[in-house]
């Protein structure tokens, strides 16, 4: 299995994520410079964190149009995996391959802090393996990290049991302190009707390694290599 870890201008977060899936995982990964239009075979794209080309406009908005976009939004048309993390969650919104948007956070300061969050679906790949009764510590960093879907999306969202994660505390509950950025029915992350595509506000990456004292975030990886490992079989 190869993953693929693309790189806007304002990235900050692809060598995490680089590192974790190459080392912690050992997994084959590779770089993908965002001007770039050659996936290199890669079984599974991802978006990481950052700020690309500095969140003028709204967070994503322009890296949605990035040359790699191209191919990376035929790579999830045609049944790819695509996981987008904080800033690669907002770009997925951009580019419509997630339902909602990400607003600025309910108070309008940027929140960097470790969360809460409760899996609610066991029918993504990124929640296959995860307890739903957890809650999962991940870090967020983020100025943008407010879901939001209209009413009729959000019923979508819940009746397609498209919802990833929820904001939680550390019993799991949904407590109105724990949604620390306001986002709308404490939406962490969703996934596209078709399941490939995940988005998520937190930052798995930042909890997967033992020297963090907190390797919450290596049980998402693991669960995307088993669905995946799965398909492939």
């Amino acid at each position: 299995m190869k993953f693929g870890v693309v790189i806007f201008p304002g990235s900050n977060c692809d060598e995490d994520m680089v590192y974790v899936l190459s080392r912690v995982m050992q997994l084959e990964t590779v770089r993908l410079w965002h001007k770039d239009t050659d996936l290199q075979g890669c079984d599974v794209i991802v978006l990481p964190g950052g700020f690309s080309y500095g969140d003028y406009l709204r967070s994503g908005a322009i890296a949605r149009f990035s040359p790699i976009m191209e191919p990376v939004i035929a790579h999830a048309q045609n049944g790819g995996m695509l996981m987008g993390i904080c800033n690669g969650f907002q770009i997925l919104t951009e580019a419509g391959l997630v339902p909602g948007a990400l607003l600025r956070n309910v108070e309008q300061k940027f929140i960097c802090k470790n969360v809460y969050i409760r899996p609610q679906t066991d029918r993504s790949p990124l929640t296959a393996a995860l307890d739903l009764q957890k809650a999962y510590k991940i870090p967020v960093a983020h100025a943008e990290g407010r879901y939001y879907a209209d009413e009729a999306t959000l019923r979508q969202l819940n009746e397609n049991d498209q919802i990833l994660f929820r904001y939680c505390d550390a019993s799991g509950q949904l407590t109105p302190e724990a949604n620390m950025n306001g986002s709308i029915e404490h939406i962490a992350g969703v996934c596209n009707a078709e399941r490939n595509v995940f988005g998520m506000m937190p930052h798995p990456e930042r909890a997967a390694d033992e020297a963090l004292s907190n390797t919450d975030g290596r049980a998402l990886f693991e669960s995307v290599v088993a669905k995946a490992l799965q398909f492939q079989s």
